[in-house]
């Protein structure tokens, strides 16, 4: 049996955080959260590794695209990056340091299940 997904969250809020791990422990995935950018590149300096991460825009100290930025510089390429926010305008932001999708709050199982699948296949083949 492969080893689960280790999925980081990056938000600062609360309810959202749950939303996405709730749907994250159907898959037994493996989480960790962090409140904002500055805790998530703490993580990558301590030598913490992630199959994807799910990443707010806005947040108190460093936001997510400051994190991404610094996570992609460390030579992290190998981590799904994946850019959250309600604001319409934060795709272009996301993408433009590193992300390597963006979706719209609220994300809906649907789009959540396709993604989780893309990194378990990923895992699976490398595996091979």
């Amino acid at each position: 049996m492969a080893s689960p997904v280790k999925v980081l969250i990056i938000e600062d809020t609360r309810l959202d955080a749950m939303v996405v791990s709730a749907m994250l422990h159907k898959f037994h995935c493996e989480i960790t959260m962090a409140m904002n950018g500055k805790e998530s590149v703490d993580l990558f300096i301590e030598g913490r590794k992630f199959d994807i991460i799910f990443c707010d825009k806005d947040m108190p100290i460093m936001s997510g695209p400051e994190a991404i930025d610094k996570i992609r510089a460390m030579g992290e390429s190998d981590v799904k990056i994946v850019g959250l926010s309600a604001n319409n305008n934060a795709q272009e932001v996301f993408i433009n340091v590193g992300a390597d999708v963006f979706v719209p709050k609220p994300m809906k199982f649907d789009v959540l299940k396709d993604m989780i699948q893309e990194v378990i296949n990923k895992k699976n083949n490398s595996m091979v």
